[in-house]
């Protein structure tokens, strides 16, 4: 028997399937074939199942069907918590641009009016003039200021949200290098499904884009880590052993995004098993 989306053919004929869109929809998405057994319909087998009267409503009613189960698929992939957690993470990347951009500017427009005093921390100090601005600036200064400082705020409360359920959608990732930075790393993948496919090799050097493209184009030396080296772990670790820290590091990622996509809970003694390995290559707590 042959199963098509208007209906499944056999030798003793056709049986046509249920006639509305969503219906179609869903029996397009339960069919399953090998790439040996797809044979594409003609438009008069569906008509030889009552399906159609003439080809032109077969294409009609296929284009229907198509939008149908392509919005399904949209929703699909978009219903997950790992896409909404990559939103959050890109949102708290560009509040981090912000209020970055915003103080420099704030600290610029503090040294303009207060050039006896502003000017004696360094240029890129924002921090220290933010502060100082608090204490005596006034007017819109004082007013953009507060509006720099909620966002800040806003900042710091999105990335402890991001934590928190970093740890539901990637345990053992979030055991290992941190609930921020396993959702950093699940965001530059592309989502879970994706991590999960990465080697180890790749993972190790992701977020190291510019550094890679001037590898391999212009010669200069590999890189050794990309965004695992927030962790404090390769970030502590001793110069000479970092390249090996974030190897071990990689691998252990690399099983554990498995670990979260196909099982999705934690694994304590992967977890500590992984530390172990970890700490042996020189990765310090």
């Amino acid at each position: 028997m042959r199963s098509y989306w208007f209906g499944d053919e056999d030798d003793h004929g056709c049986t046509r399937a249920g006639g509305d869109p969503d219906t179609l929809a869903r029996r397009v998405s339960s069919l399953r074939a090998g790439p040996g057994d797809i044979v594409p319909p003609d438009w008069r087998h569906a008509r030889e199942c009552g399906a159609v009267k003439d080809r032109e409503e077969y294409l009609s009613k296929l284009r229907e069907v198509c939008i149908r189960l392509a919005r399904e698929q949209v929703a699909s992939s978009l219903s997950g918590e790992d896409t909404e957690l990559m939103e959050m993470v890109m949102l708290l990347d560009g509040m981090d641009r912000a209020v970055n951009q915003l103080g420099e500017h704030l600290s610029c427009w503090y040294r303009v009016r207060h050039p006896g005093e502003g000017w004696k921390y360094r240029p890129r100090d924002s921090r220290r003039v933010l502060a100082r601005i608090g204490e005596d600036a006034g007017g819109p200064l004082k007013d953009a200021l507060g509006g720099v400082l909620a966002l800040r705020e806003a900042r710091a409360l999105l990335a402890r949200e991001i934590g928190e359920r970093s740890a539901r959608v990637l345990p053992n990732c979030s055991a290992i290098v941190g609930g921020l930075v396993a959702a950093r790393i699940m965001a530059l993948a592309g989502g879970l499904p994706d991590l999960a496919r990465l080697p180890a090799s790749s993972l190790q050097v992701l977020g190291a884009r510019g550094a890679l493209f001037s590898h391999l184009t212009g010669g200069t030396p590999s890189p050794k880590h990309g965004i695992i080296y927030q962790h404090l772990r390769v970030h502590n670790a001793p110069r000479g052993v970092r390249g090996k820290v974030a190897r071990a590091l990689a691998g252990r990622l690399a099983i554990a995004a498995r670990i979260d996509r196909y099982r999705g809970t934690l694994d304590p003694e992967f977890i500590a098993r992984s530390d172990r390995m970890i700490e042996a290559a020189g990765g310090r707590r």
